[in-house]
């Protein structure tokens, strides 16, 4: 049974690699048996690379402003040339601001990390999967995949739309051995969220909202990304996954 969830000898490649979800992740999938290729926004891959050695896997970590597209579109095609078995689509960003504070700027950032990003490097590194015949591809959604959020319109937006992406992409690759799913979190104990975790109300009331009674963390998301990496999850594509301590079924 134990097989089931092994990555023995899989290579992944993360996004966000550097904290948070992202190192929560490339730990977990470090400790599943993968080999690691971690991006993030600098090049400061440390503790991520640190982590990922001490289990006896391989690292190697890049730069990437993925709000950039010439530089997204690089580096997938780099990437396409390796023999990578499992995407996690983590890298996020957001601009909290009311609707008519937001700029076209931020608009266009916010998409270009959450949706445009994802794709650009699941159209790259799919060819390679469907010629092996196996892939999973593995994205971070949200709660506003499902909910439309307050100012965050740009990051709403993006998610719902990461949401739809994931099942079609599913749709076309999945007959062909590629899986595609998302992992919605909810609140998560991350440095995003620190503002909403320091102010007494604000968190008193999410907390009141949250049937599991506590703030996520990182390695909660982790479980659900080696999982859907692995043979346990062969029969699951298209799926959004929340994991978000019941908050979306209260």
């Amino acid at each position: 049974m134990n097989d089931l969830f092994s990555l023995e000898g899989r290579q992944a490649v993360v996004t966000g690699a550097r904290r948070g979800i992202g190192l929560a992740a490339a730990i977990a999938l470090a400790d599943a048996g993968c080999d690691v290729v971690g991006v993030s926004l600098t090049d400061d891959h440390a503790t991520v690379e640190r982590e990922v050695r001490a289990r006896g896997r391989a690292f190697q970590g890049f730069a990437c402003d993925l709000s950039d597209r010439e530089q997204s579109v690089a580096l997938a095609a780099v990437l396409a040339e390796r023999p990578i078995d499992i995407l996690f689509g983590n890298a996020g960003a957001f601009r909290r601001r009311p609707a008519l504070e937001q700029t076209l700027d931020d608009w266009d950032s916010v998409l270009e990390v959450n949706l445009s990003a994802p794709f650009v490097f699941a159209r790259a590194l799919a060819p390679g999967m469907i010629d092996r015949g196996r892939g999973r591809l593995i994205f971070t959604a949200s709660m506003l995949s499902f909910q439309g959020g307050l100012n965050v319109v740009g990051y709403a937006a993006a998610k719902s739309g990461l949401a739809g992406m994931i099942k079609a992409l599913s749709n076309e690759w999945s007959p062909r051995g590629v899986t595609v799913n998302g992992i919605a979190p909810g609140y998560i104990d991350t440095a995003v969220s620190a503002a909403l975790i320091a102010d007494p109300v604000r968190s008193r009331q999410i907390l009141e909202r949250i049937p599991a009674g506590r703030w996520g963390r990182p390695e909660d998301v982790a479980g659900a990304a080696v999982f859907l990496a692995s043979d346990a999850a062969a029969y699951v594509t298209g799926a959004l996954l929340p994991v978000d301590g019941g908050w979306l079924g209260r």
